[in-house]
């Protein structure tokens, strides 16, 4: 695979959030900082028009690795490529002449639009920061994207409050605003957790309508598995800030290897009141990021767990083509 194919790639990203614990026990462990280990050395990489799932438990740090990609917050350690350009060497205005090609789609549509701006305002508002020299017809543009986005005739929603649409509608609001300056990578963070179960399915046959009608490349979060089947082409599976597995989503649900993500799998409903779920839950809940776990960080709650996974951590290691593995014992799972 050449370069040209690889739109975005995290080498070792680091984020760790220091821990205000006072100033006497800061200045105590000046030389070893209490910090939460949002993110702790993750490695991937999105092709060019995929759709490149995360997935995990909440505080598994999928969020974070979501908003380094974009360098929305900066790492602690590692390097993001986009488009073959490491994007912690680029000045402030290069970020932001590059940000047009990088856009978020959020959880919540209401909490992400302003109150105060109209859909036709809040859309138009990414035009007027990234394409300024655009004027006469930035009111075109945004009524074409808001049919484009299902949200017609568009004269009726151009003039509305957030507050006066369905959340539905919010959603699109959104999407509508993070195509408008015709990005390249969309951070598609929960975007349908907001709506109503009604609407899902909906929201996710517009994302990849609009994939492919544009050649768009997605980083999807999600806590959902069942929608990560529907949507993504590979995923990787995030425990404690660290990826677990990763690969081609085929091959990922077909024969998970590590523990945790077929406890993942085990746990997706299954809509047949008669059939009961026969594999093992993991004990207890995640631990703290602040303090992580020893070796392997899963092992604490591994039903498989054995003396080698307290002691060592395991390398993230291809098992197979397409299909890479964090877990000292992954073959026994083939």
């Amino acid at each position: 695979m050449s370069k040209s194919d690889i739109l975005l790639k995290l080498n070792n990203i680091k984020k760790w959030f220091p821990v205000d614990q006072g100033a006497m026990q800061n200045w105590l462990n000046r030389d070893n900082p209490v910090a939460i280990r949002a993110v702790d050395g993750v490695s991937f990489e999105i092709r060019r028009g995929e759709v490149f799932g995360l997935a995990g438990e909440s505080g598994s740090g999928k969020t974070t690795v979501g908003r380094l990609a974009l360098r929305l917050i900066e790492p602690t350690q590692g390097e993001v490529i986009f488009n073959n350009v490491n994007l912690a060497e680029l000045s402030k205005e290069e970020l932001r002449n590059e940000r047009k090609r990088m856009q978020v789609i959020f959880q919540d549509p209401l909490a992400s639009l302003n109150p105060r701006m109209t859909i036709g305002q809040a859309i138009a508002h990414p035009i007027e920061i990234h394409q300024s020299g655009v004027t006469q017809n930035k009111k075109e543009i945004v009524m074409q994207v808001l049919e484009r986005v299902g949200l017609a005739p568009a004269n009726l929603y151009y003039d509305k409050y957030p507050h006066q649409i369905s959340g539905g509608q919010r959603q699109r609001v959104v999407i509508a605003r993070a195509l408008v300056t015709t990005p390249e990578l969309i951070l598609a963070d929960e975007p349908i957790a907001m709506a109503d179960v009604s609407v899902r399915a909906l929201l996710l046959d517009l994302m990849k309508r609009l994939k492919d009608e544009l050649g768009l490349t997605y980083l999807f979060i999600t806590h959902d598995l069942a929608t990560a089947k529907y949507i993504c082409d590979r995923i990787g599976i995030m425990y404690l800030g660290k990826i677990v597995e990763v690969g081609d989503l085929k091959k990922v649900f077909s024969n998970p290897l590590n523990p945790y993500t077929q406890a993942l799998l085990e746990a997706v409903p299954v809509p047949d009141p008669n059939q009961r779920r026969k594999g093992e839950m993991p004990r207890g809940e995640i631990p703290s990021p602040i303090n992580p776990p020893s070796g392997c960080r899963f092992h604490p709650r591994c039903p498989f767990a054995e003396n080698q996974c307290s002691e060592s951590e395991p390398e993230l290691r291809e098992i197979e083509p397409e299909h890479s593995v964090a877990c000292h014992y992954a073959e026994k799972f083939l």
